[in-house]
């Protein structure tokens, strides 16, 4: 059988592939009780007149098997805009394939034709394929910086002070 692998950026109609993608990885990531995407989420998000993000979709015979979603941040230091990866997830059945691998570079694709100054994500501690491959790409761990995040509850607890 003939493998047929391609990469479109996804679209208001793949808004349920998106979600089924996310569910994916927060369970390889064992944090499928924070899941909170829906369809309508991705849609209002992704797809509405102000996006937030972009999203990649890997296809193996026109079944989808992986994705990345990204968005712009910016530096100041390079004066730039750049592209945060915010999620980049093959199904663990289609790995080993080089897939991970081509949608990584197709978000740096973009970066390189946005003119973006950095592409940039974070990885689980734990996660040492994942490490392994990026550190094989020739990414460089940022261990001098330590992520710092609020979470919704944490906002309106800040704002109500």
């Amino acid at each position: 059988m003939t493998t047929n692998f391609e990469i479109k950026p996804a679209t208001i109609n793949d808004a349920q592939i998106i979600v089924d993608l996310i569910k994916a990885i927060a369970e390889y990531e064992k944090l499928s009780d924070q899941v909170q995407a829906t369809p309508e989420t991705i849609i209002a998000h992704l797809f509405s007149r102000k996006s937030y993000a972009e999203c990649i979709i890997a296809f193996e015979n026109n079944k989808p098997i992986g994705f990345a979603l990204f968005f712009h941040n910016f530096s100041t230091f390079v004066s730039k805009p750049g592209i945060y990866l915010e999620d980049l997830f093959v199904l663990e059945s289609h790995r080993g394939k080089g897939y991970g691998k081509k949608l990584l570079l197709q978000v740096i694709a973009l970066a390189k034709q946005r003119n973006c100054g950095r592409v940039e994500w974070s990885v689980l501690n734990w996660n040492k394929p994942a490490i392994d491959f990026y550190e094989s790409l020739g990414a460089t761990a940022m261990n001098e910086w330590t992520t710092y995040r609020l979470n919704e509850e944490s906002i309106s607890t800040l704002l109500n002070k």
